[in-house]
C-alpha cells in the first residue's frame, strides 16, 4: 500500500478548505479487516507528520492497534512490541491463531494512526499462514462529523478513540470525519457527507464553533442548515446533535465556562426550532449524558482514555435508543455475530446475500433459525449444506418462504442479524422463529426464554404488521425431556406476547418421548425424511392469513 491514506474522496481536495483536506489525509478511524491463522503478525509503515504530540503519546498519534474477534463474537486486544523509527514496526507475537471450533484463523481489525498520514503499509505473516483481507461491511455505517475529540485526541492508542470503541460496541462501521480544530459544520463537508447512505448521522462540532470562531446567530444557522440539508437528501435517517462536552478546569479557571454553556444553549434553541419546523428524526445528546468529570481530560479539553470511554458509552446508549437496538443483561440478549463454521459456509457472506435479496426479491414469509433451517433449502442457496431441498420446494417454496437460517446460530446471533438490517426494506406477512437449540449447553431455560422475548420484541418493532410465530425447539437425542419442558416455557412466552406458537418438532418423537432416529442424521439435524414431516406439518401454518 504505497499511497497515503485519506478519509475524503480525491475530488474533495478542490472542494473543502486546505486545512480540512490536510486533516482528511490523517488516518483516524480507518481500519483494515482481515482473517489470519498466523501465530505472529508484523506491521510496517512510514509516517508523514509528527510521531508524537506534547499532550498525546506516539502510540496514539502514529501507532496502530490490533484487535481480534473470537468465533463466538467477543473482542480481544493483542499487545504489540513497537519501534518508532524511519519505518515504524509493530510485532504481534505468540498469538492464539485459532479457537476450538476450527483451524481457519480469526478475524482481526488493525486500527490505523489517529493523527498522522501513513504510507507503504505492509502486514506480514509467516510463510504458510492464512491471510486474506475482508471486504467493506455491507450494513449502513454511522457517520460522525466532528472535531479533534472525534478524530481521537487524546487517546493513548487508536483502539481507544471513542469512534473506534463505539464501532466495536455496536459492531457497525463508524466513519470518522473528525477534523482537529476544523469541525465547523461547513456546507462543503455536509454535501460530501450527504453522499453516504448512512444508518445515522452524528454532528458533534460545537467545540470548534464557540465564539469568537462564529457568533451565536451563525452557529444556530449552521446547525439548522446542516440538519435540513441532510434531511432533504435522507428523509428518514436519524440525525444526532451533540452538546459541547465542557471543560474540566471550570471551577479554578472559570473564564471558558460561558463559551461552552452558550454554545449548548444555542444548540438547544436550534433543536427547538427544527422541532417546531416539523423536521423529524432529529435527536440531541446533552452534556449531562456524556458525563465528563475532572479525571476525564488531558488538558481540560481533550479526553484521556477514561473520557473516551465515557463518550463511547454515552453514544452507545443514545444510539441504541434511537435505532431501537437495546441490549439486555443476559448473554442471550446481547447482539453478537459468530464464526463457528467457516469450513461449511461464510457467515458474513450469507448475511450479505440476504441483504442483497431483500433489495431484489419479495419475502412473503421469513424463516429465522439455525443450521436446521439453513440445511433445509430455499434462498440464499448453499449447496454444501442442503438436506431437505425436495420438501422445501414442495411445501415452503409455494409460499415464498425465505431461508434466514444460519448454521451454529444462537439467539444472540439472530438478534445481531435483526439489528444489522436483515429486516429492513421488506414487508413479510409472517415471521417464523425457530432458535435456541445451540444455547442449550450454555444457558438456562430462563435465559433462553428471556432471550427469545428480547428477540421477539426486536422483530415486532421492525415488522409490526407481520404475524409472528415461535416454533418450539426441535427434539434432540438425550435432551428430549429438557426440550419438552423448555417448549412449555416458550409456549407461555408466545401467549404473553400475543403471538403464535407451534411445536412441529413433536412429530419427530416416538411414543415414549425419545427421538425417532429414522428422521435424523445425527440426533439433532433432520434428514430428508424428517424435513418431509416438518414441511407437511408447517403447511397449515403457512396458509394462515
Amino acid at each position: 500500500m504505497g499511497d497515503t491514506i485519506q478519509r475524503l474522496p480525491p475530488r474533495a481536495r478542490t472542494i473543502v478548505r486546505k486545512a480540512v483536506w490536510d486533516l482528511s489525509r490523517q488516518s483516524a478511524g480507518l481500519s483494515i479487516r482481515f482473517v489470519s491463522n498466523a501465530p505472529q503478525l508484523v506491521v510496517r509503515y512510514k509516517v508523514t507528520g509528527n510521531v508524537a504530540m506534547p499532550h498525546m503519546p506516539a502510540t496514539g498519534v502514529s501507532g496502530v492497534d490490533l484487535y481480534g474477534i473470537d468465533s463466538d463474537g467477543t473482542w480481544h486486544l493483542a499487545a504489540g512490541k513497537y519501534s518508532f523509527k524511519d519505518t515504524t514496526q509493530y510485532t504481534f507475537a505468540q498469538l492464539r491463531p485459532n479457537d476450538n471450533y476450527h483451524k481457519l484463523g480469526r478475524e482481526y481489525r488493525l486500527y490505523l494512526p489517529l493523527y498522522t498520514s501513513i504510507r507503504d503499509l505492509e502486514i506480514g505473516v509467516p510463510e504458510g499462514s492464512r491471510f486474506s483481507v475482508l471486504p467493506q461491511r455491507a450494513e449502513k455505517p454511522i457517520v460522525v462529523y466532528g472535531t479533534s475529540i472525534a478524530q481521537g485526541a487524546c487517546a493513548s492508542r487508536p483502539g481507544m478513540a471513542w469512534t473506534n470503541m463505539l464501532a466495536r460496541k455496536l459492531d457497525r462501521t463508524v466513519i470518522n470525519l473528525g477534523f482537529s480544530g476544523n469541525g465547523r459544520l461547513e456546507k462543503e463537508v455536509i454535501d460530501l457527507i450527504n453522499e453516504i447512505d448512512a444508518k445515522l448521522f452524528v454532528l458533534d462540532c460545537l467545540p470548534n464553533l464557540i465564539q469568537p470562531i462564529v457568533d451565536r446567530q451563525e452557529l444556530q444557522k449552521r446547525i439548522t442548515e446542516s440538519v435540513k440539508a441532510i434531511r432533504a437528501k435522507h428523509p428518514h435517517t436519524p440525525i444526532l446533535l451533540t452538546d459541547h462536552d465542557g471543560y474540566t478546569e471550570g471551577y479554578l479557571m472559570p473564564h471558558r465556562q460561558p463559551l461552552f454553556e452558550q454554545a449548548n444553549q444555542d444548540l438547544a434553541e436550534a433543536y427547538k426550532r427544527l422541532t417546531a419546523d416539523n423536521v423529524t428524526g432529529v435527536y440531541r445528546l446533552p452534556i449531562s449524558e456524556i458525563g465528563m468529570d475532572l479525571d476525564c481530560m488531558v488538558d481540560g479539553t481533550h479526553p484521556n482514555d477514561l473520557g473516551m470511554m465515557r463518550y463511547a458509552e454515552a453514544y452507545e446508549t443514545k444510539i441504541r435508543e434511537i435505532l431501537q437496538q437495546s441490549a439486555g443483561a443476559l448473554k442471550t440478549q446481547i447482539p453478537t455475530r459468530q464464526n463457528r463454521e467457516p469450513g461449511s459456509y461464510n457467515w458474513e457472506e450469507r448475511h450479505n446475500d440476504i441483504l442483497k435479496l431483500n433489495l431484489t426479491e419479495p419475502t412473503r414469509i421469513m424463516f429465522l433459525g439455525n443450521s436446521i433451517t439453513h440445511n433445509w433449502g430455499g434462498k440464499p442457496v448453499n449447496s454444501n449444506r442442503i438436506a431437505g431441498a425436495d420438501s422445501w420446494q414442495k411445501y415452503l417454496a409455494p409460499f415464498q418462504v425465505r431461508n434466514f437460517g444460519f448454521g451454529w446460530d444462537r439467539i444472540e446471533n439472530v438478534l445481531w442479524r435483526v439489528y444489522h438490517d436483515e429486516l429492513d426494506g421488506i414487508s413479510p406477512e409472517q415471521v417464523l422463529i425457530n432458535i435456541g437449540t445451540n444455547n442449550l449447553h450454555l444457558n438456562t431455560d430462563e435465559e433462553i426464554v428471556q432471550g427469545l422475548k428480547h428477540l421477539v420484541q426486536a422483530i415486532r418493532l421492525r415488522q409490526p404488521k407481520a404475524r409472528l410465530t415461535l416454533l418450539g425447539i426441535y427434539p434432540r437425542r438425550e435432551q428430549e425431556a429438557r426440550v419438552s419442558g423448555l417448549n412449555s416455557g416458550i409456549q407461555a412466552l408466545a401467549r404473553s406476547e400475543d403471538i403464535g406458537y407451534q411445536d412441529v418438532g413433536k412429530l419427530l418423537l416416538l411414543a415414549n418421548g425419545k427421538i425417532n432416529e429414522k428422521f435424523f442424521s445425527d440426533g439433532l439435524h433432520p434428514n430428508a425424511a424428517g424435513y418431509e414431516v416438518l414441511g407437511k406439518e408447517l403447511v397449515s401454518l403457512l396458509k394462515q392469513k
